[in-house]
């Protein structure tokens, strides 16, 4: 009996499709992806692209990365769902595993870990610990200009940008934002009113931008006057992708938070967030007071346990910052690039106003097999897996100076 071959589904048939059964919340997608190994993903068309955007800083290991397939696999092959009315030993392995790796310098009895599905609900819960932590009497809660903390309600009331939260306004209030990296208007802001300052060690939406050094530092001195909590959001930057397992270890050694919020590369592609806190903060949540039926799941917490292993096993870490600094050094160098931003494999280029739009040139860099994104006008943003290769970073390097020079070439001759 011979078998009837399907036809062959186009990337533009499925683009159809989704706009006619997905909400319009994103637009139009650039591409159809159906398939991925390492660094390297295939459209519904068959063009192989390198993914310098993992996912927007996500797929730490990469794709189908063997230790995440292997782990997921053997978990949902054992236990796949249990709630939080149960637990699971990976979620208990997980939890002891993120309080000494967050708080390495805590005993583990001081530290407990809160396990969520994405970063924004990690932010809603320390948005909520922060409201245990200053009740009525601290009513305010600080913010930086600048900052992104996610799309639910109590995170996006701590995210800057007014478009993204005038739409849903009236949002949660009491927050309050200070300019980013300014010690003098946060001490001015600070107060015995304030229960806590949310902050990211590098703001990936403000187009990769660091705290400027010794804020940290104030921020942890002007909280602990004030009895705040600091609250530091790793979302992006943590597990590794900064070059060490917390971008604030990097940028402020000594410095100890209250919280650390987590998601993005903790699950290398298995959507998991987590909260990880110390001292009082750690015990502000009593049962009944917060939630979540996924969770700790333990497929999820299997994947994160996986990471974890793979990086510390194959020393990602330094290899996140060896390419890292190397790559960054050769970014710099192309005409058209202003200044290369960030730490590690979490890097903003920024672009001289002859070239024009980021957006534009993210376009062009599909077209030539790179997935980047424009976080600002100016700004390219790079978050591949830990696992590019020298020659993978190259060819990008070699590829952008020629998209760069013709622009610059455009601009001359217009």
């Amino acid at each position: 009996m011979s078998q009837v071959q399907e036809p062959t589904v186009t990337q533009q048939d499925w683009t159809q499709r989704y706009t006619g059964a997905v909400m319009n919340t994103f637009g139009t997608p650039q591409r159809v992806l159906v398939h991925g190994v390492g660094a390297q993903v295939t459209d519904a068309d068959g063009k192989v692209y390198t993914d310098l955007l993992a996912g927007i800083a996500v797929n730490c290991l990469g794709h189908a990365h063997p230790a995440v397939v292997s782990a997921v696999s053997e978990q949902l092959s054992t236990l796949g769902h249990v709630s939080n009315i149960f637990t699971s030993p990976a979620q208990v392995r997980l939890a002891e595993e993120l309080a000494g790796i967050v708080f390495p310098t805590r005993a583990a009895e001081e530290t407990r870990v809160f396990l969520a599905n994405s970063g924004a609900e990690a932010n809603e819960a320390a948005f909520k610990i922060a409201r245990r932590h200053g009740g009525s009497a601290r009513p305010r809660v600080l913010a930086l200009e600048q900052s992104f903390h996610g799309r639910t309600m109590g995170a996006l009331a701590l995210t800057h940008k007014a478009a993204y939260r005038e739409p849903f306004e009236p949002l949660p209030g009491g927050v309050h934002f200070v300019p980013a990296g300014d010690v003098e208007a946060l001490a001015e802001a600070m107060g015995p009113d304030v229960a806590a300052l949310v902050i990211e060690p590098v703001q990936g939406e403000a187009g990769v931008r660091e705290i400027p050094e010794g804020y940290l530092q104030a921020a942890r001195e002007l909280t602990s006057a004030a009895g705040a909590l600091l609250i530091v959001d790793e979302v992006q930057t943590g597990m590794g992708r900064s070059g060490e397992w917390m971008a604030h270890h990097l940028l402020a050694p000594g410095v100890v938070p209250d919280v650390v919020t987590l998601a993005k590369g903790l699950g290398g592609g298995v959507p998991i967030g987590a909260v990880v806190a110390t001292g009082q903060a750690a015990a502000l949540l009593q049962p009944g007071q917060h939630g979540t039926t996924f969770g700790g799941n333990p497929v999820a917490c299997a994947a994160a346990l996986a990471v974890i292993d793979t990086i510390r096993s194959q020393d990602l870490l330094t290899r996140v910052r060896e390419l890292g600094d190397r790559w960054a050094a050769e970014l710099s160098t192309l005409d058209g690039v202003s200044e290369v931003r960030g730490r590690g494999l979490l890097r903003g280029v920024g672009l001289v106003d002859a070239v024009g739009p980021a957006g534009e040139i993210a376009s062009q860099l599909l077209e030539a097999g790179f997935i980047v994104n424009a976080p600002r006008p100016h700004t390219l943003r790079l978050a591949p897996p830990f696992v590019l290769s020298d020659a993978q970073a190259d060819s990008f390097t070699k590829t952008l100076g020629q998209v760069l020079a013709g622009r610059l070439t455009q601009a001359g001759a217009a």
